[in-house]
Formats: C-alpha cells, sequence, structure tokens
C-alpha cells in the first residue's frame, strides 16, 4: 500500500501486508517502492536465514504462486 506522507513533509511510505515490518519510504513513488522492495528482501533473507541456523537439516524447496 502507498500512502502520501506527512503534508509538512511530502513523499511516500508504503507498507507490505504480505510481509510484516516491510516499510518503505521516498521523496517519490518510485523511490518508495524500490526502498520498499529492498525491505522486503532483507527481511524474507533474514527470515529465511533464521530458519536455517534453527535447524541445519532444514530442506529448502520453491513454492511459485500464480
Amino acid at each position: 500500500m502507498i500512502h502520501g506522507g506527512e503534508p509538512a513533509e511530502g513523499g511516500f511510505r508504503a507498507t507490505c501486508l504480505e510481509v510484516p515490518g516491510a516499510n518503505g519510504e521516498g521523496e517519490t513513488r518510485e523511490e518508495c517502492l524500490a526502498s520498499l522492495a529492498s525491505a522486503v528482501r532483507d527481511l524474507l533473507e533474514l527470515n529465511r536465514s533464521e530458519a536455517l541456523s534453527d535447524d541445519p537439516d532444514t530442506e529448502q524447496a520453491e513454492l511459485l504462486v500464480p
């Protein structure tokens, strides 16, 4: 979801409902979405790393959802 920034500040902020904690912000919509994409990637990588460190025998699988 993309939201307008505070009236005095301008810009945009964005959240990703599917990835709690992923937020982005930027002066333009494009900067805001790039910031959000980076936050999503970082959180997914962190979650993956933590899952693998908790159980070294974890098997990874890919799932593509159309």
